[in-house]
């Protein structure tokens, strides 16, 4: 009796083991237990792009606990936190070359080690080497307003020229800024493209604008994009802040009192309210 018992328990047993490896066989779905993360940032006429894992603080002591003070940490969960940069970076002062870089740091109470490792696939930081380090330096971190429970990396701030990289879990954030120098190539484009056919008259016109280059030539080009789109309002809203950071508040009004006449035949609210704003500007 006992023995037939006994040849019951191991069957159960291993139809058990059978059923649950027969799932695993089938694809079982199971939520990880740190979600992957995989986002995208424009820098520039760039883009870098994060991938990493996120844990969760669960009711944990993190940063001198769960991850202790001074030692090397992937920056996330499971494999190594990658950062990839289309085209180069300035970090620190340093020229990163385009490519994917593993994103390690060493967190300490009051000071943070940033590091870029050229070895982006390992599996945590096992097999992290410190000759392979292309680029280290040190930030100071900052207490976050509330609990930061799901960890997270981000870009909080981002301009033509520099974007921040954010790092924050638990109650800790720290940051560092990632710079691009792309006006040689981006003023070599513009004058390439004025070669051919389809002349970019207006965007030339908005990056000499905006990055303070030779406003009478970017004038000439918002003449041009004005010419060849004169039912639009917007040509003429560029055109007219060109007109008032040259100082002719004159020509600018003028030019954007067309632009709203323009813009109320065309029934756009957006360059109405823009080209008045000009209007007042120039009084």
């Amino acid at each position: 009796m006992k023995r037939n018992f006994l040849n019951i328990v191991m069957l159960m047993l291993a139809l058990s083991t059978l059923t649950i490896d027969n799932a695993f066989s089938q694809g079982l779905k199971m939520p990880a237990a740190s979600s992957k993360q995989t986002i995208t940032q424009d820098l520039g006429i760039s883009q870098i792009t994060i991938s990493y894992a996120r844990p969760n603080v669960k009711g944990r002591k993190i940063f001198g606990g769960l991850e202790p003070y001074g030692a090397v940490w992937r920056t996330g969960a499971n494999g190594a936190t990658t950062l990839t940069f289309s085209g180069d970076v300035i970090i620190n002062g340093k020229t990163i070359p385009a490519g994917t870089y593993g994103l390690f740091t060493i967190p300490n109470k009051n000071e943070w080690t940033i590091i870029l490792n050229k070895d982006s696939k390992q599996w945590g930081a096992y097999e992290y080497k410190q000759a392979d380090d292309v680029l280290r330096f040190n930030v100071k971190p900052e207490q976050t307003k509330s609990k930061v429970e799901t960890f997270t990396i981000s870009f909080p701030e981002v301009t033509a020229t520099e974007a921040t990289l954010a790092i924050a879990w638990e109650n800790t954030k720290v940051t560092f800024p990632i710079q691009v120098n792309q006006d040689a190539e981006i003023m070599a484009s513009i004058d390439e493209a004025m070669k051919g056919d389809k002349k970019p008259y207006l965007a030339a016109a908005q990056y000499y604008l905006n990055n303070n280059k030779d406003l009478d030539k970017a004038l000439t080009w918002a003449d041009e994009a004005v010419k060849a789109n004169p039912a639009l309002p917007y040509p003429y809203y560029w055109k007219a802040q060109i007109q008032l950071k040259k100082g002719d508040k004159a020509g600018a009004k003028a030019t954007a009192e067309l632009g709203k006449q323009v813009a109320e035949k065309a029934k756009s609210d957006e360059y109405i309210r823009l080209n008045s704003q000009i209007i007042e500007k120039a009084k």
